[in-house]
């Protein structure tokens, strides 16, 4: 049988001389090492991406098939790898990829970390300095016990799913910014495409997403917090049906219970619900906490929403900043909204990029709350009317981050930064209301990229600002400019 081995290795020493070793083993094919964890489950993910998608089923019903036979037998995770611990990232590839079976390479192979990697759901451990007799023993273990489930995997049409869904984080500069509406729209557009989708409110403390969908509920993302098998009947009884077609996991009525979902309960139930809802959309709110964290290190799409004003930008500006520090995410790995833009705002967001130094959505969001308010006034945000510009903005920034676009469009290419189109069936949901498409009287929101095909990220860092007229903040988006975000600058943060 031969056996592919994919190792996960921070230092390239360490990569070399592992690299040396794997190569001696028969019928082994070990691939490149990847560098860091994000690298690694990028990699599985991209090899166990759907060959065909089932219908969709939006009550929790099994997410699209994973190509098991695509997965590499064995991975190899060195315990210096990062930025997540080493821990942490086997017990993720072991709830993701349940057909993969992971080694644990470590300076301690005592008893106490033994049985922590074992919890974790590694296969084995090798102990540095790494020997030749025991790396073999260890690998050839892990490959036969993967064979061993693939079969299993295989047999049935109850077999466990793999993972599948695309995972987008909204998360707000500040409070009030509009993080909760882009959820919403972004869910309801891509559920109106036919693609299952899962509405997350992990905004703990303070959530609204069921007072935005008029929702009683009785379970929330609390109730899963403890449970270490997340199975498809479990999931339904805390996942809310809601008419619209969405399944809505909601943050507790008591705000202070949300201190009981933390990280790893977080990446538990994310990964849960990936493996079954070909879309899971994330509403982070503003306070950044250990669980909205995980969802947003582990995300596809990264959205940062934030308004186009000095104090907005300055916390979208010191979100990217705590991301970065804590190695969440990266800025050119996060993606920036404007909302509430007008063409008189000083704050354009070639200059949101420039602050931020975060990729930007080509689609704003026009400033339009009368539009909005009786939706929110009545909690009905799924009646938002089609020839609102809003919802025009929302649904076409869906189709700018691949919410909707067809699965085979989808296939053969690389990750969330591709280039996207809408569906067949999302052009005849906005002709038949949904939302008015390019061409009707209402026409394309102020700001907006329309309903047709495009790139899915506009302007990027150090993209040429828009001129405009100088005005009490120095000249907008110019170069060099003095004003509130650029260096230097009398309302510069310190």
């Amino acid at each position: 049988m031969t056996i592919r081995i994919l190792p996960a290795v921070g230092d390239p020493d360490a990569a070399r001389v592992l690299s040396s070793l794997l190569s001696q083993l028969p019928d082994a094919e070990p691939a490149p090492a990847v560098a860091d964890s994000g690298a690694l489950l990028a990699a599985l993910a991209q090899a166990a991406a759907p060959s065909a998608r089932p219908p969709a089923d939006p009550t929790g019903g099994r997410g699209p098939a994973p190509a098991v036979d695509a997965l590499p037998e064995v991975v190899l995770v060195h315990e210096r790898i990062g930025p997540l611990p080493a821990l942490e990232l086997i017990r993720e590839v072991a709830l993701r990829f349940p057909a993969v079976g992971v080694v644990l390479i470590t300076q301690d192979a005592g008893p106490a970390l033994f049985s922590a990697a074992m919890d974790a759901g590694a296969r084995g451990i090798v102990g540095l300095p790494l020997g030749y007799e025991e790396l073999a023993a260890r690998v050839q273990a892990a490959a036969q016990w993967s064979a061993g489930v693939r079969v299993h995997l295989g047999g049935g049409p109850d077999a466990a799913p793999g993972p599948a869904g695309t995972l987008v984080t909204v998360t707000g500069a500040k409070g009030g910014v509009g993080t909760t509406v882009t959820a919403v729209q972004l869910a309801l557009a891509a559920r109106a495409a036919g693609r299952s989708v899962a509405l997350v409110d992990m905004d703990l403390q303070s959530g609204d997403v069921a007072s935005y969908l008029d929702v009683q509920f009785r379970r929330s993302l609390v109730d899963l917090a403890g449970i270490e098998d997340l199975s498809v009947r479990v999931l339904q009884d805390a996942v809310h049906d809601h008419p619209t077609g969405l399944g809505l996991l909601l943050a507790p009525e008591e705000g202070e219970r949300g201190e009981e979902v933390d990280d790893r309960a977080a990446r538990h139930i994310v990964a849960a619900l990936r493996s079954r809802y070909e879309v899971v959309v994330v509403d982070c709110g503003a306070q950044m906490q250990s669980a909205n964290a995980a969802a947003v290190e582990l995300a596809d799409v990264a959205l940062l929403v934030t308004t186009p004003d000095v104090v907005a930008v300055r916390a979208a500006k010191r979100q990217v900043r705590l991301w970065d520090r804590l190695q969440i995410r990266k800025a050119a790995d996060t993606t920036t909204l404007v909302n509430r833009l007008s063409r008189s705002t000083e704050i354009q967001p070639p200059l949101v990029a420039k602050a931020t130094g975060t990729l930007m959505a080509r689609t704003s969001i026009p400033a339009a709350f009368k539009e909005l308010q009786p939706c929110v006034d009545a909690g009905r945000m799924q009646d938002l009317d089609a020839r609102s510009t809003v919802k025009q903005a929302l649904w076409a920034l869906a189709g700018e981050l691949g919410l909707v676009e067809a699965p085979a469009a989808r296939q053969g290419r690389g990750g969330p930064r591709a280039r996207t189109a809408l569906t067949v069936r999302m052009r005849k949901a906005i002709t038949a209301g949904a939302a008015p498409g390019p061409g009707t009287a209402q026409g394309p929101a102020p700001g907006a990229s329309g309903f047709g095909p495009a790139p899915r990220f506009g302007a990027r860092r150090g993209a040429p600002a828009a001129t405009g007229p100088a005005g009490p903040m120095g000249p907008t988006g110019s170069t060099g400019t003095t004003g509130p975000f650029g260096a230097p600058g009398p309302y510069e943060e310190r």
